[in-house]
């Protein structure tokens, strides 16, 4: 339950969840909009507040909390892992040969879309006037398959499976062809793409793939390939304060309006009491305010400044790693 706060403080601090509308969704950051309170924009007054806390991380998921900022900079923050953070990915295809149906450019599309686990940072922005690449902006790769029957299959199989050699094409099929000195550089970098199930072609006997690629640094702003995210997203943390103690059938029912984990209940002298555990958990459902006996008894809101930020890697750089590059963006 959160502690009792002013109404001029409520509505300059939080967002209130209504049965039917929002409140206190509008900005009060500038002077003179409620007595006693200067709500200017203050660089020290920002540095001192602003906090950024990890809640979970590991080499796929990071979650964070930003405190102390406004929409606009968390949106910020999102936009900037979409779009600025620089990642390694496959611009130019040389097609040697192609005999499957897939036609050229669409397996190029396929093929730049798929993953490359390579760290940008040791990497150059490669020149867009230079036509070869060196071994410091260029990662070469090579896919070479093709399908042949397969002489110990079943006489009677109708299975593809059996009866063909290479028939599917997979992103594992893509090799690393080192340029220069690459080979010593990197040599325990294990370059080549993050996945190696991501299916690109299926061929038949006598057809083959003959292909050559150059992955290049580039960022999500130039093209969707070179984003290093799958997800990146932010939300406001969800406050639910009790005005009054809910004990009995209703407290049970107050439990089952939230998601799991929200509203717990105690044993209290005898008695089943609800009480909030963890409110970010909430999903913002307000299915509370369907009950006329239970949604007097219970505020929802959200802190206007306190934002759950949910980032989710393509394993191509560490979550971590990509939170660190974004803040280089701001001068704090």
């Amino acid at each position: 339950m959160a502690a009792p706060m002013s109404n001029v403080d409520e509505i300059r601090d939080r967002v209130i969840l209504g049965e039917f509308g929002v409140r206190n969704v509008h900005t009060t950051d500038y002077p003179g909009n409620y007595p006693g309170y200067d709500d200017t924009w203050d660089l020290e007054k920002f540095k001192k507040n602003f906090r950024i806390d990890i809640v979970h991380s590991d080499e796929n998921m990071l979650e964070f909390d930003m405190i102390g900022i406004d929409a606009a900079i968390a949106n910020a923050f999102r936009r900037i892992l979409l779009a600025e953070v620089p990642t390694m990915a496959i611009e130019k295809v040389f097609v040697y040969n192609n005999t499957s149906i897939i036609q050229d450019e669409i397996l190029a599309h396929r093929l730049g879309l798929v993953p490359i686990k390579a760290d940008p940072r040791l990497f150059e922005y490669r020149n867009p006037e230079d036509q070869e690449g060196t071994e410091i902006d260029t990662i070469q790769l090579q896919l070479k398959v093709k399908c042949t029957r397969n002489p110990r299959a079943p006489k009677d199989s109708s299975d593809p499976k059996e009866l063909y050699l290479n028939h599917m094409v997979y992103s594992g099929d893509i090799k690393w062809l080192p340029i220069g000195n690459q080979a010593d550089v990197f040599a325990d970098a294990k370059i080549g793409p993050v996945h190696g199930d991501i299916l690109l072609a299926q061929l038949r006997p006598g057809q083959e793939l003959d292909i050559v690629m150059h992955c290049v640094k580039g960022i999500g702003k130039d093209h969707a390939k070179f984003s290093p995210v799958a997800t990146a997203s932010y939300r406001l943390l969800p406050e639910i304060t009790l005005l009054q103690t809910i004990e009995g059938e209703q407290a049970e029912r107050l439990k089952r309006c939230f998601s799991p984990g929200v509203i717990e209940i105690q044993n209290v002298n005898g008695r089943k009491v609800a009480k909030v555990v963890n409110s970010r958990l909430d999903t913002c459902s307000r299915e509370v305010l369907r009950h006329d006996d239970l949604k007097s008894l219970v505020k929802l809101g959200r802190v206007r400044d306190h934002f759950i930020s949910l980032c989710q890697s393509l394993y191509i750089l560490n979550p971590y790693i990509m939170l660190l590059v974004n803040l280089t963006h701001f001068n704090f």
